[in-house]
């Protein structure tokens, strides 16, 4: 399967939505070790994205580059209709706020119960709140959509490693962001929790009507998640395509994904 013929089906399909993301030729190297090498990616409004790529592929500096952490060497990287590059600080941070990321460790501050690790982007992004409700409703409706209002006043120490992603899920969806990007949501998880969390994910695409970008190697969480998936390889997006289709390729190195 030659990955251009493939991009080419899957764009005429999905070109008519609008679109909240989009990197070309995106490049980073480190010293001799070229990274990403002309990335090319589209995600679309209310689509579920699935990127997978071995350790090293680039998958994080491709993320990192989407939300201003790093520069890239060279490329276009634009998101809800703004130019990341030529943006100033205050602007990205605002822009930010349209974006939730659910870390891979979850990422929960030890120090702080849940309530107040839910309150920490509220209190950083204040005019969101004022537009749409009170600090203590937020918070009790993000719990409650994750199945945990009963931990609001728990320290992290107290819940499962599932419950610490469920809650970070909660953390990332407070400010009602229009794009979601998952890092691996699935890490590190039984498979009954791994379940849980993909549920969780399409329930919330679903209320929030959100777009997301999965950064994943877990072939079942990609296989019910995923609308499109894109395979990294070498620096670059190899293949695209559905599941079914990518599943289903004689490609070798498409194979090597899907084997178990």
């Amino acid at each position: 399967m030659e990955p251009t013929e493939n991009i080419a089906v899957q764009t005429a399909s999905v070109d008519q939505k609008k679109v909240v993301i989009d990197i070309r030729g995106l490049r980073k190297s480190f010293g001799e070790n070229h990274v990403l090498n002309g990335f090319n990616m589209r995600l679309y409004e209310g689509e579920n994205l699935v990127v997978m790529g071995k350790s090293g592929s680039g998958k994080s500096v491709m993320i990192k580059c989407l939300v201003g952490l790093m520069q890239p060497d060279s490329g276009y990287i634009e998101v809800l209709g703004k130019e990341i590059k030529t943006l100033d600080r205050e602007t990205l941070d605002v822009l930010r706020s349209d974006i939730g990321f659910l870390f891979q460790g979850s990422a929960l501050y030890d120090s702080m119960t849940v309530r107040e690790n839910l309150e920490f982007p509220l209190r950083r992004h204040k005019e969101k709140i004022g537009q749409t409700g009170s600090t203590e409703s937020r918070v009790l409706e993000a719990l409650e959509n994750v199945g945990l209002a009963h931990t609001v006043d728990l320290m992290p120490e107290e819940l499962s490693g599932g419950m610490k992603r469920r809650i970070a899920l909660a953390r990332t969806i407070i400010l009602k962001p229009k794009i979601i990007l998952y890092d691996e949501p699935t890490s590190g998880l039984d498979p009954i929790t791994s379940k849980e969390i993909i549920e969780l994910m399409r329930s919330i695409q679903k209320k929030y009507r959100t777009s997301a970008l999965i950064i994943t190697h877990d072939v079942d969480c990609a296989r019910v998640v995923s609308e499109r998936m894109i395979l990294l390889v070498d620096g670059t997006n190899y293949a695209e395509g559905t599941y079914l289709q990518l599943s289903s390729s004689e490609d070798p190195k498409v194979e090597a994904f899907f084997k178990k």
